[in-house]
């Protein structure tokens, strides 16, 4: 399978910049798998289109300000996205400069405030260890920004999007993604509230995102894209519960394609295992899933591995027929965009 079979024309301005305020308030486009029909709705509605003993597995992960700005002892300035922390102080980072880094080097971040570079990984990532007189999580903190991906366009960062780019599942000692499972964004109080009075469960796993979700496939031919690991963790209760609606014939909602990832990863031979530890996992059309049935995800960039995933649950075709009429219903794409239910 080739990677521009998952091209798409979309308008620039369909690019969401800002969030739907409220959440809930962002629309759903409804794709029924069986009949190939969609239906247009809001966020608001989903509980309409899920029944008593559905089971959604929701990715608590919380994104943190991995976006730092610094500069080289010689001047020339340097953005940074942090990706997976290795130790307390010690990070895999993306360096972004002028000239590239050596071992040694160092990145000043603000007043007694450093990144030394300890190892190239390639790619553009590299070892990084933290140096400075305050604790780790309390310096990234004040001198970081929100991760927020190019395409949303800021003349300078903004505090708002500390909260709106964060998730309502988002666990505070959960810290470590840098970019959010977007498909969670939409979610609020109420509707929250109307998916239990209907009847549906939700259980969580965790998922850290980095490199493995946004990384574009560099290779036409996908065989050849190897995706970067990403960490997970599937506690015993979340396992227990996703076991019971399996062997209960219930359906296996996942919310996003990290949540996805991580139940298929652990449930490879039908039933989830409870577990940490890092996937590698790549899907496309062909795969045969083990553990989820449906899917509430965001509209995604053309050959992107988040499409050729939910084009693995729903169909290529049908996918990107559903695209086509996003488009042509002026439905907003990407991380603050609309929303998508595949069922």
């Amino acid at each position: 399978m080739k990677k521009s079979d998952f091209n798409f024309n979309l308008p620039e301005e369909l690019i969401a910049q800002e969030p739907a305020r409220p959440r809930d308030s962002s629309r759903l486009l409804v794709v029924d798998k069986g009949s190939g029909s969609f239906t247009d709705g809001a966020f608001k509605d989903l509980p309409d289109f899920l029944g008593a003993g559905d089971l959604l597995v929701v990715n608590d992960t919380k994104v943190i300000p991995a976006r730092l700005w610094g500069r080289k002892e010689s001047g020339g300035r340097v953005e940074v996205l942090l990706l997976s922390r290795e130790g307390e102080r010690r990070w895999t980072a993306l360096l972004r400069a002028a000239k590239k880094f050596r071992p040694g080097m160092k990145i000043l971040l603000g007043e007694d405030v450093a990144l030394l570079v300890e190892e190239v990984l390639g790619e553009g990532r590299h070892m990084v260890y933290l140096e400075s007189g305050g604790g780790p999580d309390e310096t990234i903190e004040a001198l970081g920004e929100m991760p927020l991906p190019p395409y949303i366009r800021r003349a300078a960062p903004r505090a708002e999007d500390h909260e709106w780019y964060q998730t309502l599942f988002a666990h505070p000692d959960k810290g470590g993604s840098s970019a959010a499972p977007t498909a969670g964004l939409h979610f609020t109080g109420e509707v929250r509230g109307a998916l239990n009075a209907k009847g549906v469960e939700t259980t969580e796993v965790t998922l850290h995102v980095g490199l493995g979700t946004f990384l574009p496939v560099r290779v036409e031919d996908l065989s050849e894209h190897e995706m970067h690991s990403e960490r997970f963790e599937l506690g015993e209760g979340a396992a227990k519960k996703i076991n019971r609606a399996l062997d209960d014939g219930r359906r296996v909602i996942a919310v996003g394609t990290t949540a996805t990832r991580v139940l298929e990863h652990c449930g490879a031979g039908g039933r989830v295992v409870p577990g940490k530890g890092e996937t590698k996992l790549f899907i496309t059309p062909g795969y045969d899933f083990k553990v989820v049935s449906a899917m509430v995800t965001n509209f995604h960039l053309p050959e992107s591995t988040l499409l050729m995933l939910v084009s693995a649950l729903g169909g290529r075709e049908l996918i990107l027929r559903a695209y086509r009429h996003a488009v042509k219903e002026r439905y907003r794409f990407y991380s603050y965009g609309d929303a998508m239910l595949i069922k």
